[in-house]
């Protein structure tokens, strides 16, 4: 009997280890809440936008709303890519101090725009999903399943890690990089909305 208890002991210990070994609910939430504010800020930011408008240029070398909307579809799914390459190492809490920097430092970086960075090759707007609708639904698709996987996960994200240009983040900050990534580009989008010569309705 006593082995029994034993037994049963050790494994409420063990079940308990991997369930507090993810994310808190707060955590959880706060990404979650943090990718589908940004998704709703880019559709109600391009929602009845005419052609017309969708592929003005402030200047010629400027990105077009259309084109931004394209660069984001792009990008959420290389920086998924991250995420995965990121979850093939174990969990190791003992490269945390190799974070240094803060989820909301994080956040305000990556979707100021005071400075403007050249993005790669791979990442320019080039028509690859074919219409703009397709580009928003591929978007849309890729956006919803990172929120469902961050409503659901029970990956342990802080202790999986990922190189971006502010050194090394954690998992949950590979998703909030990409949640202020759209940010960054939604205002973008703003600025050719606002431009004098933007098209009218």
């Amino acid at each position: 009997m006593k082995k029994v208890v034993l037994s049963i002991m050790a494994l409420a210990l063990v079940s308990f280890g991997i369930i507090d070994a993810g994310l808190t609910d707060k955590e959880r939430e706060m990404g979650v809440a943090e990718l589908i504010k940004t998704q709703e800020r880019l559709t109600s930011t391009i929602e009845g936008l005419t052609k017309a408008q969708l592929n003005f240029k402030s200047t010629p070398k400027a990105w077009s709303v259309a084109e931004c909307v394209e660069h984001l579809a792009i990008s959420e799914g290389m920086i998924d890519g991250m995420l995965q390459g990121a979850l093939k190492t174990p969990a190791d809490a003992s490269k945390r101090d190799s974070v240094k920097i803060s989820d909301k430092d994080l956040l305000a970086m990556i979707s100021s725009r005071d400075k403007k960075v050249k993005t790669g090759e791979a990442f320019e707007p080039s028509g690859k999903f074919g219409s703009h609708k397709e580009t928003v639904q591929t978007f849309l698709i890729k956006r919803g399943a990172h929120i469902e996987y961050l409503k659901t996960t029970t990956d342990d994200l802080r202790n999986h890690y990922g190189q971006s240009p502010f050194g090394t983040i954690d998992g949950i900050q590979i998703l909030l990089f990409m949640s202020g990534h759209t940010e960054r580009h939604v205002k973008q989008m703003e600025e050719a909305i606002a431009h004098t010569d933007f098209p009218k309705p």
